[in-house]
């Protein structure tokens, strides 16, 4: 519990009420001009969203919905981004009504609620996290997800490496002492990690064989050869029809407060168009959203697909039902809100939207002429490190290091 003063909160900024929430988490009292005033006791939290719409956010909190039909269409739909189970902030005074709340959309971007006087405000402002680089290197005791969640106590990191090595490694042939080496960041915020872990580098060393992948700056993964690692292919939702909004990760502006991003490629089509399933994948949501409608969910590994705006369902799909790719799961609508008929298709990888075009393909990507010489040149030069770091540190005594940085 944190003790404020109301002036204090008119001033309040997004990097202050971050940073009391969970580092002052026992009564402080302020005084203004060195002079005892009447005080007003705010509590923060860190709470997990609980399948709620953001207009149920407001209901239950006793806030006008107005704060959300005012919102123009595009933040409406922005604001069905929110996803359970997501860490989200609130601040309240002694009588539990909201002075602030925080609640994440994506990475990069969350909305902020405020009360100002008797009125309540929405705006979507960037998260403030600090992203931290590190070195996993580890010798193989049980298994690698349990050895990896074991030294960073990140189930996140461990699910990620099995992910993008599932084509390429036989884990079950992997023996004890085997070595892996990971290059990860973590972004944190209050303290806390948030989101997912990234992976730069990783290095799986069995007797025989040496696999290793690279992160590069299109989001795909390469092994040594420059060669796509783990790569997966979407198809077409919606057969004849044209682009009609592109995906963009749009760019904030401080001042403005005006740009937002589109995550995701809307495909314009007479309503009624069949969409099909973009890949493989189980039914994690099936229903109505707030902004976006009727909407799908078909999650599969660390992918998220989400088709919204539909009119109908396929018959027979509920959640938890399997898809294959080319499935049909419904048909184009203009339900939540949109201007006309068409299909919001949005992916999602570990939690970060992605451009769906970008792996629309028919074939794993390869990296060409200058951008391979580049690849192969920084390439070599981190395998080189991994494993100079590999030789100056001992398995005898410790069966994993966890270093800061690479």
């Amino acid at each position: 519990m944190v003790f404020f003063h109301k002036k204090i909160i008119l001033n309040f900024i997004y990097s202050l009420m971050v940073a009391f929430l969970f580092h002052l988490s026992y009564g402080v009292l302020l005084k203004a001009d060195g002079m005892a005033k009447k005080q007003t006791l705010l509590v923060g939290e860190r709470l997990v969203w609980d399948k709620l719409t953001l207009l149920g956010f407001l209901e239950k909190n006793h806030i006008p919905q107005k704060l959300y039909y005012n919102l123009s269409s595009q933040d409406k739909e922005l604001s069905a981004e929110i996803q359970s189970n997501v860490t989200y902030y609130t601040l309240r005074d002694a009588n539990n009504t909201l002075i602030q709340a925080l609640i994440p959309i994506s990475q990069d971007l969350q909305i902020h609620i405020y009360k100002k006087g008797e009125d309540y405000f929405l705006d979507f402002i960037p998260i403030i996290f600090t992203r931290k680089e590190k070195t996993l290197l580890l010798s193989l005791q049980t298994s690698p997800y349990q050895d990896i969640v074991k030294a960073t106590n990140d189930p996140l990191l461990a699910n990620q490496l099995m992910n993008a090595y599932k084509k390429s490694v036989p884990f079950k042939r992997l023996a004890k002492n085997d070595k892996i080496a990971i290059v990860y960041t973590r972004d944190y915020r209050v303290g806390q990690a948030f989101g997912q872990p990234t992976i730069k580098i990783a290095m799986i060393s069995s007797r025989l064989h040496q696999y290793y992948l690279f992160s590069h700056s299109n989001g795909r993964y390469y092994d040594s050869k420059a060669q796509e690692v783990a790569g997966f292919l979407l198809e077409t939702p919606v057969k004849y029809t044209r682009i009609s909004s592109p995906f963009s990760y749009g760019r904030f502006h401080p001042v403005l407060k005006v740009r937002r991003p589109h995550y995701g490629v809307d495909y314009a089509a007479k309503h009624g168009s069949l969409i099909h399933s973009a890949s493989d994948g189980r039914v994690g949501f099936i229903g109505v959203k707030v902004g976006y409608g009727n909407v799908v969910e078909i999650h599969l590994n660390e992918l998220r697909l989400v088709y919204a705006h539909m009119s109908t369902f396929a018959k027979g799909l509920k959640k938890g039902s399997f898809v294959k790719k080319g499935q049909i799961i419904g048909r184009v609508g203009s339900t939540g809100l949109s201007t006309g008929p068409h299909l919001h298709f949005g992916v999602y990888k570990n939690s970060r939207p992605i451009n769906p075009l970008g792996y629309i393909r028919t074939a794993k990507s390869k990296l060409h002429g200058k951008q391979r010489e580049v690849f192969l040149e920084k390439a070599q030069h981190s395998k080189q490190k991994l494993e100079e770091l590999l030789k100056t540190h001992s398995f005898e005594k410790n069966s994993f290091y966890l270093l800061e940085g690479f």
